[in-house]
């Protein structure tokens, strides 16, 4: 199994799991809240909106990741394309990190 399916694969368990919210404002929130252990952001997101995620986490000090195309997230998660992810458990977190930044094409933000 390649790493990247590894973390896609890692994502849908999250999904499945209920510690992965979606959604801008969504995860924006749980972003305020202190809830989001993680954020993950498509790879092709639109500037204003990669502008204003990074902006965000660097605030509140919460990781952000970002790989992947939309389409990608989306179907990895059994949704039509999804941009913007917020992990809310710690565990699942650190195992999506671990995957996520073997993947070449991904960007990490610390």
């Amino acid at each position: 199994m390649k790493p990247a399916n590894k973390a896609l694969s890692r994502l849908g368990l999250a999904m499945r799991a209920g510690k992965l919210i979606s959604g801008e404002e969504i995860v924006l929130k749980a972003v305020r809240s202190g809830e989001a252990k993680l954020v993950l952001l498509a790879a092709d997101a639109s500037d204003n909106t990669t502008k204003k995620v990074k902006d965000k986490c660097n605030s509140y000090g919460v990781r952000l990741l970002i790989g992947h195309s939309r389409f990608e997230l989306g179907s990895a998660v059994g949704k039509p394309e999804r941009v913007l992810f917020a992990v809310t458990d710690r565990g699942f977190a650190d195992m999506l990190i671990a995957g996520w930044v073997q993947h070449s094409e991904v960007e990490n933000i610390e």
